[in-house]
């Protein structure tokens, strides 16, 4: 006689429709937050590109090569502010639904780890907006031929500094992936430091690959990420006994 297996089947139907209410609630956060801002799309730009502008020669400006450049763009860069500014939502929601399967030791060490990840996230792209762009714009113009007009495509500028501000933004959760390799038990403190050299060397092919082709902002997405990795090694070792002693 064959055992039903209702009781199973129903507990992947209310994971399914947990995880499809906790996908909409993320949805509805970035939707709102996107319309909230189309109203200001235009300024947002304006602001969006004032670290290139600040280098420009007097007079200087950027330009929209498409012909629906200038409308779509302003929409565009919207979109990634609202899904920025609702990241601390969307995080929460994924960490709502994975809660319930973790014990409680889990949970007393995944909450901070959260909150450092959301954190450097962020930390990574003020750290890009405020101190990398404006040196890599300052120093690109300086490099600028003589007789050449700098006039930069709006979409191609976008495209650029986005993935300038990912770029840091992720790299600064290097910290949250050593800790987590840590307390899994992947690797030891001391096993890190070891392969200290090859990490090195890593993030400088690294930042060489994801950085504009000068050595200013390779220098200075490399030389953090050098720092956060010592400082992910650190807490790593504090939070290891801590998990050995749950």
């Amino acid at each position: 006689m064959t055992v039903p297996e209702a009781p199973a089947e129903e507990s992947l139907m209310g994971h399914l429709l947990e995880l499809r209410a906790r996908l909409m609630r993320g949805v509805a956060a970035v939707l709102v937050v996107f319309l909230g801002l189309m109203p200001f799309a235009s300024d947002l730009y304006s602001r969006f590109a004032q670290p290139l502008v600040a280098k420009l020669p007097s007079g200087g400006m950027l330009q929209a090569i498409d012909v629906a450049g200038g409308f779509f763009i302003p929409i565009k860069l919207a979109f990634f502010v609202a899904l920025l500014v609702a990241m601390p939502w969307l995080l929460y929601q994924a960490w709502a639904f994975v809660a319930p399967g973790l014990y409680q030791n889990e949970k007393k060490l995944a909450r901070p780890i959260l909150l450092a990840a959301v954190l450097l996230f962020y930390l990574g792209l003020a750290f890009a907006w405020f101190l990398v762009l404006p040196t890599v714009f300052g120093f690109l113009a300086m490099l600028t031929p003589e007789g050449v007009a700098m006039a930069p495509d709006v979409s191609r500028y976008l495209d650029f500094v986005l993935v300038i501000l990912f770029a840091f933004g992720l790299s600064f959760e290097l910290p949250v992936a050593v800790v987590v390799l840590v307390v899994l038990g992947v690797v030891t403190p001391a096993q890190l430091r070891e392969v200290r050299g090859y990490v090195v060397v890593g993030v400088f092919i690294v930042a060489a690959v994801i950085t504009p082709p000068d050595v200013v902002s390779q220098l200075m997405l490399a030389v953090p990420m050098c720092l956060l990795y010592e400082l992910g090694i650190v807490a790593g070792a504090m939070l290891r006994p801590l998990k050995g002693r749950e």
